[in-house]
């Protein structure tokens, strides 16, 4: 069984993150880069899926991968750090502010051809929020789609998942190869260990650029997006607060100061 994870490298989620003045981009500069949270529940689920079939008897390959800068590089060793085979990085200046639809047309590109039987995701970046990225490479590759799943069973060439919903799940059944999206119920994942993290130095990461998976400049890129930021601001700083002293009338006075912030 061949295995693709799907991954991305984001702003850390506790740094203060800003927007580029040349083109109101997410300058991913300004905070340190890690591994989209969600995603690192796809690449448990990968490995989880691919020890079940070795232990089954079968065989099983694990690949990493991404789209992104030079430095994305990091998130794909984070991955191989935690037992993956093998990596795949897209890395392209013209991919520079690239929305959901040119994103997954270059990760369909990227994987088309190479016989995967399992795509899996994270549910959502956490940079982005958007959650469509699974459902269009599966589209763009004409495979089933199994999104958000607590649950994933193989079983010969059927994939079977328990879906979220919000009374509970649905059990959703297709046949392989597919795109699969899990939600952080699905597992805990597995922390790199010292050996992992050398083992993951000799393992294999190839790099296409935009020209390697047939696609045009002018349609990728910021240029290309169907959205885009018109103007924006830094937040003001926070206001002072009021201190109100009660000299026997603190009552009145924050009833007063309710009633002026229409709270009353």
């Amino acid at each position: 069984m061949k295995i693709a994870v799907c991954v991305k490298q984001v702003p850390d989620t506790w740094a203060e993150k800003r927007l580029r003045e040349q083109d109101a981009t997410l300058d991913r500069e300004a905070a340190d880069g890690v591994m989209n949270e969600l995603d690192e529940y796809a690449v448990e689920e990968g490995l989880r899926l691919a020890e079940a079939q070795i232990a089954g008897g079968g065989s099983a390959e694990v690949v990493i991968v991404t789209m992104g800068p030079e430095r994305a590089a990091e998130t794909i060793r984070k991955a191989l750090s935690m037992g993956a085979d093998g990596g795949l990085h897209i890395v392209d200046d013209a991919l520079h502010g690239s929305d959901a639809l040119a994103t997954s047309a270059a990760l369909a590109r990227a994987l088309e051809g190479r016989g995967f039987d399992v795509i899996l995701f994270g549910s959502e970046s956490t940079d982005a929020r958007m959650s469509v990225v699974p459902a269009m490479v599966a589209e763009r590759l004409g495979i089933a789609q199994l999104t958000f799943a607590q649950q994933v069973t193989i079983s010969g060439s059927t994939v079977q998942t328990q879906r979220v919903t919000e009374s509970g799940y649905d059990t959703v059944e297709a046949t392989l190869p597919a795109v699969v999206s899990v939600v952080e119920k699905i597992n805990e994942p597995r922390y790199p260990s010292f050996k992992g993290i050398m083992a993951a130095k000799k393992k294999p990461v190839e790099t296409l650029d935009i020209a390697a998976l047939g696609l045009e400049p002018a349609g990728v890129g910021l240029g290309a997006a169907w959205t885009k930021v018109d103007d924006f601001a830094a937040r003001p700083a926070k206001a002072a607060g009021v201190v109100v002293k009660d000299e026997g009338d603190g009552g009145a006075k924050i009833a007063a100061f309710l009633a002026e912030q229409k709270l009353l």
